[in-house]
């Protein structure tokens, strides 16, 4: 990429930074900002935790104000995607404004999910998780906003969807903008290695129209790939040549991949009827690959029985996805190539913490910082350029190594975090030490009618979703490189001991009871700390007798949301007010 483009990408983020931050805090005019706002929320329990977040961030001014800020459920039982999502999305603003839905400019950020890739965000919310930048902090609700402050005034009533853990950054030449008014859906695209075209979806665009001297073209889409292979992408003609050195990649071939996408108001109409067709949805439906593989002049009906990246394969899905393309058939795909972009993607404890602190190039661009919104003292950072502190409260004696990530967390003196680590959420009694390439995250929750804490410790790159049947578990699951059955030797339990919660013909770290439930934070925080370092060390530990074990899924079931909340409110103030005071 020459650095002619790279100052132009800066340049470009920052000014959409301070276009919004100039909208915070104040009542937008019409037309200036979005109508409504809408997050997706997996169930009820999420939707009460993203309600109670969004009206804290609008009573201390940190969101654009006089619009309307709405969370919408999936419906309780089976899970249905975020493509069912968008469809029920649709149906509840169709209730709320009626006919005057013909008129607003509708965001609808996919937030559902339990984040099990990301585990600081289960509780809370990934569209909650903090990002070092701007004043009152930024979580990725506020980055998501700002990215895409400038299409509000170019776009025709409809709705724009996109997802909660990624970040889209593009420039375009002065003279032009990305409008969203054409019939149909319109997607965004950005030039990608075909190695990252098979975890996304590709466009093939119909070349004849492309030229390649513009950061910006709009070009119609013959047909939609999802997650295709390489080989298929060269069959399909999805891949392109580089013909010049301007933009942002330096691959010879590549592809374009999907982000975010539009879709004008006729056509949410057209499928708000789909749902009335359908009726309750008893499977996972796609807002991506099931909507969009039906568009375009080439689209076949033969992958509506293709199953092979579905999560879980219900009978009535390929049903439903022949009655989507029918519905969507001869539906233009309009797509923008934004060939000075990058898409970055934080949905993963090891996406998390590069991104935060070691990915010079997104710091840049974005202007993060090592630490926001904290109180500490630059002694923490001695030697340790590349970690980044956030809505925290560190004592002047507090160390933090390299690649390592503390949020919304209080550590008493004297406490080292390790490097390439992740402290959320957690109260630190002095002294302790974490060590590297570890992960510890504190809950409060409900049990026996009273508020405990629970503090889950994880290795950063351990597999919390995998599934494996009783008894493989004991060897073939993995916390922090220990079999669970080396784990329960140090803590001095027995095998029949451990209990999975949930489903029990399925067993993973995600439903693994490991985890003590205490009476306050610290102990919590500390006893966790105890077990994790008697795995790694090789020694062992004993538990208290008649410790109740918790796995996080269970945390998550019995959470105490007003208690996190809380803590982060006294966190607020107590920042809040020593910024004041110097």
């Amino acid at each position: 990429m020459s650095q002619e483009y790279t100052t132009k990408l800066q340049t470009s983020t920052r000014e959409k930074l301070r276009k919004f931050n100039s909208l915070r805090a104040r009542e937008v005019q019409p037309g200036e900002f979005w109508d409504v706002v809408v997050l997706t929320a997996v169930d009820g329990s999420q939707r009460e935790a993203y309600e109670l977040q969004i009206g804290e961030k609008v009573d201390r001014k940190e969101l654009p104000l006089g619009i309307h800020y709405k969370v919408f459920s999936d419906p309780p039982g089976t899970k249905i995607g975020n493509g069912g999502s968008t469809l029920h999305a649709l149906q509840q603003l169709n209730d709320i404004y009626g006919k005057s839905l013909g008129r607003l400019r509708v965001i609808l950020i996919h937030a559902g999910g339990f984040s099990q890739r990301l585990p600081s965000a289960s509780a809370l919310g990934k569209i909650f998780t903090a990002m070092p930048l701007g004043d009152p902090l930024y979580q990725m609700l506020e980055l998501k906003l700002a990215m895409y402050v400038d299409f509000p005034s170019q776009m025709k009533p409809g709705v724009l969807v996109t997802c909660a853990d990624d970040i889209e950054l593009y420039s375009i030449a002065e003279d032009e903008s990305v409008r969203f008014d054409k019939p149909g859906f319109t997607a965004l695209a950005h030039p990608s290695p075909l190695s990252i075209g098979t975890t996304h979806g590709v466009f093939v665009l119909d070349l004849y129209e492309k030229s390649t001297s513009s950061e910006m073209e709009n070009i119609s889409c013959l047909h939609f790939l999802h997650k295709p292979s390489i080989d298929k992408m060269r069959e399909s003609g999805a891949v392109c040549k580089r013909q010049n050195d301007c933009f942002s990649l330096t691959d010879t071939e590549f592809v374009y991949t999907d982000s975010t996408y539009y879709v004008d108001f006729d056509t949410a109409k057209s499928l708000l009827g789909l749902l009335k067709e359908l009726g309750p949805l008893d499977c996972e439906i796609d807002a991506y690959g099931d909507f969009l593989q039906a568009l375009g002049p080439k689209a076949t009906i033969d992958y509506t029985s293709n199953t092979a990246n579905v999560t879980k394969e219900e009978s009535s899905l390929v049903e439903i996805r022949q009655k989507i393309f029918h519905l969507l058939k001869g539906t233009p795909l309009n797509v923008i190539l934004l060939n000075n972009s990058k898409f970055y993607h934080i949905g993963t404890t090891s996406e998390y913490l590069f991104h935060l602190t070691e990915d010079a190039v997104l710091r840049s661009e974005l202007g993060l910082l090592s630490c926001a919104f904290s109180v500490h003292t630059n002694e923490c950072f001695e030697g340790s350029p590349g970690c980044c502190v956030m809505y925290s409260v560190l004592d002047p004696s507090c160390s933090v190594g390299a690649g390592s990530v503390v949020e919304y967390s209080r550590l008493g003196a004297g406490v080292s975090v390790g490097g390439g680590s992740i402290v959320s959420s957690c109260r630190v009694s002095a002294g302790l030490s974490v060590p590297d390439g570890v992960f510890m995250h504190s809950l409060c929750v409900n049990h026996k009618q009273q508020t405990r804490c629970v503090t889950v410790m994880f290795g950063i790159n351990d597999d919390l979703k995998r599934s494996v049947e009783a008894p493989a578990y004991m060897e073939e699951l993995k916390l922090c490189g220990s079999s669970l059955a080396e784990c329960l030797s140090h803590w001095g339990l027995e095998h029949e001991a451990l209990r999975f919660s949930g489903d029990a013909s399925s067993c993973s770290l995600w439903k693994a009871c490991l985890f003590p439930v205490c009476s306050d934070p610290q102990s919590s925080f500390s006893m966790s700390l105890e077990m994790l370092q008697a795995v790694l060390g090789g020694s062992s530990f004993t538990l208290p007798k008649d410790t109740k074990l918790m796995s996080m899924q269970e945390a998550l079931q019995c959470k105490n949301l007003d208690e996190m909340l809380k803590f982060r409110r006294g966190l607020y103030e107590d920042i809040t007010q020593r910024k004041s005071n110097n």
